[in-house]
């Protein structure tokens, strides 16, 4: 066995630890990006072309946000977790139509962590930065502290290249509703994990739906593109197509109507997975949200960017989400509900 698969991180001292993983981070080599000054000093330095910067932050908690081992067995490595920090965030800045810059990432960890997994979180950020194209971010830095549980926060600049900010106040009646991305792939992905049964159980695409919960794809290329053809409002559907939909409608002060048909697409290829677990795919649709796609509002006059498809009209009147002119059960996920 590798003697650094034994390695606890209360064997190293911070230096130590690194030292092990700030090479990891190492991302988008060569290329330009903003980033001035990197790991090593106090704080990093990146620039801001426009004057302006786009910032979020979010973090992930052990048991409340990811479980490192799941009923049926599958265990989240520090990749999955790693992976899924830097999509998020990089998704935050995709939704405002901008495009990432940079990314500092906190990591808690508790004594009896294995060193192996904090380097699989490292490479894990690296990867879903590289890959999921977010070409002109680095990972300029971090922090790293002790305790009770696993906690990975992240925080990401971007920049909106002189463009304005897309809000989520601009639908307006009349507006066609659009989706960028996938619906209710990661909802199936984390029944299938919490079901208990081996993931074989569900065929061939058992793996590729655990990996949309692990390892979502936001398609970082489509909030620029939405912005520049003429967004009105948008965001990163995170916690549900009904509450973000939801949202939109507040900040706006108009009703969203979503055509069931037109979601219909997003749901068949999931049908037979549903089945399997007994559970309504809509509720998936509607009410899963890590997949981390997007929701925008379009003047009627503007044409769709590729990759958007439309699900439904921004509608005068009371800001709700409405299915088909029908009122709905509002689903999705809160981080403080029961």
């Amino acid at each position: 066995m590798d003697p650094g698969r034994r390695l606890l991180v209360s064997g190293l001292s911070e230096t130590e630890l690194l030292a092990r993983i700030v090479p990891l981070l190492s991302v988008n080599a060569g290329r330009p990006t903003s980033t001035l000054l990197g790991p090593g000093d106090d704080a990093a330095i990146v620039a801001a072309p426009d004057g302006r910067t786009v910032i979020s932050m979010d973090t992930l908690v052990e048991d409340h946000d990811f479980r490192l081992i799941r009923p049926n067995g599958h265990r989240t490595s520090g990749y999955d977790v790693g992976w899924k920090s830097a999509a998020q965030n990089l998704s935050d800045i995709n939704a405002m139509g901008g495009s990432a810059t940079s990314l500092v990432v906190s990591l808690t960890l508790p004594p009896q962590t294995p060193v192996t997994w904090v380097e699989d979180c490292a490479r894990g950020l690296a990867a879903a930065i590289a890959q999921l194209g977010a070409n002109g971010c680095s990972v300029v830095g971090g922090d790293l502290g002790a305790g009770t549980q696993l906690v990975v926060t992240a925080a990401v600049t971007g920049t909106l290249e002189g463009r304005a900010p897309v809000l989520r106040s601009g639908a307006g009646a009349g507006y066609t509703v659009a989706v960028a991305g996938t619906l209710g792939r990661a909802a199936a992905g984390l029944a299938i994990l919490e079901d208990g049964r081996p993931v074989t159980d569900f065929g061939p695409s058992g793996e590729e739906l655990i990996d949309a919960q692990l390892r979502p794809h936001p398609p970082l290329a489509a909030g620029p593109t939405a912005a520049r053809a003429g967004a009105s409002a948008m965001l990163d559907i995170s916690d549900g197509l009904l509450r973000d939909a939801g949202r939109i409608a507040t900040a706006s002060g108009v009703g969203l109507d979503l055509d069931p048909d037109a979601l219909q697409q997003y749901a068949d290829p999931l049908q037979e997975t549903a089945d399997r677990l007994g559970i309504d795919v809509m509720d998936w649709i509607l009410g899963g949200g890590e997949d981390h796609g997007l929701l925008a509002a379009f003047p009627a006059e503007c044409p769709l960017p590729p990759g958007f498809t439309a699900v439904g009209s921004v509608v005068p009147g009371r800001p709700v989400v409405t299915l088909a002119s029908r009122a709905t059960v509002l689903r999705g996920w809160d981080h403080f509900a029961d």
